[in-house]
């Protein structure tokens, strides 16, 4: 797994955004920093609800931020530091988010269909509800994360295995 880290203390730095119409725009606590061509947003940033659908936030760190309720369906979150967030309701459905680091993130009831987690670190993260129809976990490290509920899945009884099930007739796939 290829690690991106930038320190920047008390910021938190979203590449790839252009400045013009974007949804960060109109959030107080949100800066585009020109030179850097980069958005700037203070950390623990409140996003709740926010329609970030389809935003380029490649690389992004977002560690603490409160995106519950948020709109990031088919957003590109490629190696997004997500680490702490809260994730709450979120709407994740058709979503990029290969190799993002989401530990200890708080996703119950969040929706994911159709989302693609590959490489993602999910460890110690709360899955509690979320809908993880069609997600591709294709070496996701899941190491201590609650899956109580989770749709679209479930866990052999008594061993460390997941299932995948058939959408269709939901039943566990071979």
């Amino acid at each position: 797994m290829r690690a991106v880290a930038v320190a920047v203390v008390g910021m938190l730095l979203i590449t790839g955004c252009g400045i013009d119409d974007h949804p960060l725009e109109e959030v107080e606590e949100c800066r585009y920093l020109v030179g850097l061509e980069i958005w700037g947003c203070d950390e623990e940033a409140d996003l709740r609800g926010l329609d970030l659908s389809g935003a380029k936030l490649t690389g992004a760190n977002l560690s603490g931020a409160n995106l519950s309720g948020a709109d990031l369906s088919g957003a590109d979150l490629r190696t997004a530091n997500l680490t702490d967030a809260n994730l709450r309701s979120a709407n994740l459905s058709a979503a990029d988010l290969t190799e993002a680091f989401l530990a200890g993130a708080a996703l119950s009831g969040a929706t994911l269909p159709g989302a693609t987690l590959t490489g993602a670190v999910l460890s110690d993260a709360n899955l509690t509800g979320a809908n993880l129809t069609e997600v591709n976990l294709t070496d996701v490290n899941l190491a201590g994360a609650n899956l109580a509920g989770v749709k679209g899945w479930q866990t052999v009884e008594g061993k460390d295995t997941i299932r995948f099930l058939d959408v269709a007739d939901n039943v566990p796939a071979d």
